[in-house]
């Protein structure tokens, strides 16, 4: 189907999204012929492809970092507009099940080896531990619950009051607004922990923080007067003033669902289905942020205050070396711009040499130029013996060039035992942590949707009442909208990666610091 086959309500919806004729044709497009998967060459590693810091380096470029603070405009840049429902998965299934109704009757289960049973039996066991209990014992006690009588009979009902929309609504609220942590006797939100970190870390010119957040259009409110009513007491206590912004994924971002045979999919009104298209969307948010070095982290990547030493010392160190990134290509861009003797040649050897980046047979003035004017990042990237997901990888692009790129594990064909086995190799994996340059060596703005890699998309199978669909999900925020950014892989400590995937995960010391 093409464009041009739309109805008038079909095209008023699509002009109501902005979304236009050419992108539209360009999804569909996708769906017809869905791009080959990315290429694995090799793993990074340190030495090849990731940098690896000493405790004396990662300090000095901590302070170079903090020495011009103070004369940049920084921003933190944190997505969290998800549900939390994944997060209880294995809660909400338990909800659902009128069978088991004890404790003891989970904790059978789990011995037998089920284990999304053991993780239910887990969170009961441990329920005291988690820094949400207080609201949950006194949410239950309005009901006539009591916490500990509900474990050993009514586990359903307990599990409704934490879950369900007419309770504490825990499965349908975003992280950013779940109670993460207790210390030191006071309950944090994971959004809280995001303001106390960005003091730490990104506060600019004149003791200035400015945090930008994406949330879903129903829960900004909700944000806003969390905000409002922790501000202040942040504020006073920290010695910092914070500038925090919401915006939304954006409605022209959004893709249109096919069913099976790749037509257009309509809903029970016979209206074209628009779906989310996965953080990538996020890239325009990102784009228009005014700031001369941007972090960006996952809105439940946070611990708690008596670890956030090691997490600012590795912050400011990234920027540091981003910093010293951003002093050298913008000396070689300079230096390519005003003629110099043998510019272009340091420029490509330090493109080469630095960040990976090979030349194709132009090697001209130009093309130096074309290749240095691109946003910059610094990646932090993690050593384990397994991969939990996306990481650091070679790939070759179409053309056979190689770089170094972020690679989701969606990317890969699995099926390829060569593309398998490399991607088994890997002993490195991205946490998400980010510190960017958006801004040209002249101060301007970069439009950032010239450096996407658009056939870096992924096809998803999904149902909508019972029929089967597919959506499209644009290139990942952090891999292929990012893919022509000049890149810098340093390696960071585990420690700094406390991701809260399953309620289970707020039970690791990294989220239960200090008792009362």
């Amino acid at each position: 189907m093409h464009s041009r086959e739309f109805t008038a309500a079909d095209r008023a919806d699509l002009a109501a999204r902005g979304i236009s004729d050419a992108e539209v044709d360009a999804q569909l497009r996708h769906y017809a012929e869905p791009p080959a998967p990315t290429r694995l060459v090799r793993p990074c590693a340190p030495g090849d492809g990731i940098r690896r810091l000493t405790d004396a380096e990662a300090s000095g470029y901590a302070s170079r970092y903090q020495e011009q603070a103070n004369s940049l405009k920084i921003a933190k840049f944190v997505p969290a507009s998800g549900a939390a429902s994944r997060m209880f998965r294995a809660l909400l299934a338990a909800k659902a099940d009128a069978s088991a109704l004890s404790q003891a009757e989970w904790d059978k289960r789990a011995a037998a080896g089920d284990d999304d049973a053991e993780a239910v039996s887990t969170f009961l066991a441990r329920l005291d531990d988690f820094a949400f209990a207080a609201d949950l014992a006194a949410a239950l006690e309005r009901r006539d619950l009591d916490p500990h009588a509900a474990r050993d009979g009514d586990v359903a009902a307990l599990l409704r009051t934490l879950l369900d929309d007419d309770a504490l609504a825990y499965a349908s609220l975003p992280k950013g607004l779940l109670a993460f942590h207790r210390e030191a006797g006071r309950v944090r939100t994971a959004f809280e922990e995001h303001l106390l970190e960005g003091a730490a870390y990104a506060r600019g010119q004149g003791d200035v923080c400015c945090l930008h957040f994406t949330v879903s259009p129903e829960h900004e409110s909700r944000f806003r007067q969390l905000l409002k009513d922790v501000r202040a007491a942040y504020e006073e206590a920290l010695g910092v003033q914070f500038e925090v912004e919401f915006s939304h994924q954006k409605s022209s971002t959004d893709t249109l669902a096919v069913d099976p045979d790749g037509q257009p999919f309509r809903d029970r009104n016979g209206r074209l289905l628009f779906r989310p298209a996965g953080h990538g969307a996020l890239i325009e948010n990102l784009g228009d942020i005014d700031a001369d070095l941007l972090f960006v982290k996952n809105i439940d990547n946070v611990a708690v205050e008596a670890l956030l030493a090691t997490t600012e010392l590795w912050k400011k160190a990234l920027a540091g070396v981003l910093l010293e990134l951003r002093d050298v290509v913008f000396a070689h861009r300079r230096a390519v711009e005003t003629g110099h003797a043998g510019a272009v040649e340091a420029a490509w050897s330090f493109l080469r040499e630095t960040l990976g980046v090979e030349p194709g047979p132009d090697t001209s003035a130009s093309a130096a130029a074309h290749a240095l004017d691109r946003p910059l990042r610094v990646a932090g990237m993690v050593s384990s013996d397994t991969n939990p997901g996306g990481g650091p990888f070679w790939v070759e692009d179409r053309d056979g060039r190689v770089s170094a790129q972020v690679v989701e594990m969606s990317q890969v064909d699995r099926k390829n035992p060569e593309q398998k086995a490399i991607l088994e190799s890997a002993r490195h994996f991205n946490p998400v942590d980010l510190v960017c340059m958006t801004r040209d060596w002249k101060g301007q703005p970069h439009d950032l949707s010239r450096f996407i890699d658009h056939e870096a998309v992924f096809i998803a199978e999904k149902s909508q009442h019972g029929r089967p669909l597919r959506s499209l999900e644009r290139p990942g925020l952090w891999n292929g909208a990012m893919a022509g950014w000049n890149t810098l892989f340093v390696e960071v400590p585990a420690q700094t990666f406390n991701p809260v995937k399953t309620v289970n995960d707020l039970l690791a010391p990294a989220h239960q610091g200090r008792r009362p």
